[in-house]
């Protein structure tokens, strides 16, 4: 797929993260010999940050950006939907394949997620392309329809 590429925000639509935002990390266009169809990996926000307005504490902005949690899955190229909005997260350095098979490094790679995806969140006036910038803002934000 032309369309999706790694760091493109895409909204999944099918299974338990549906109507969820998510960042793709690598993408199978050709499949792999257990999953024989175009997929990808993605890494997102099960549960977004809390809002934030300007009259709060920094320690209470710290408080309510902690709330998020992350996942990781394949999924069908099929039920995801590329929006227009690319984030530069280092995903790539954090997830990696081989850390999926086995349950207790899936724990500690969503743990390095969630760091990464805080981290980014505070510090979200660094980015350094207006592009990128608004794909970020974007990410975070809660979905609404």
């Amino acid at each position: 797929m032309a369309i999706i590429k790694a760091g493109k925000v895409v909204i999944v639509l099918a299974g338990r993260h549906a109507g969820k935002k998510a960042v793709v990390v690598k993408t199978f266009d050709d499949g792999t010999a257990d999953k024989r169809f175009s997929h990808c990996l993605i890494a997102g926000l099960a549960r977004n940050p809390r809002k934030v307005t300007r009259a709060m504490s920094k320690a209470k902005i710290e408080k309510r950006s902690k709330v998020m949690k992350p996942f990781i899955k394949y999924i069908n190229v099929r039920h995801i939907f590329p929006t227009r909005y690319v984030v530069d997260l280092d995903v790539k350095k954090v997830v990696d394949e081989a850390d999926l098979i086995d349950p207790e490094r899936k724990i500690d790679c969503k743990k390095e997620l969630k760091k990464l995806f805080e981290d980014r969140y505070l510090n979200q006036k660094e980015v350094t392309s207006e592009k990128k910038a608004a794909g970020s803002s974007y990410f975070y934000q809660k979905l609404r329809f």
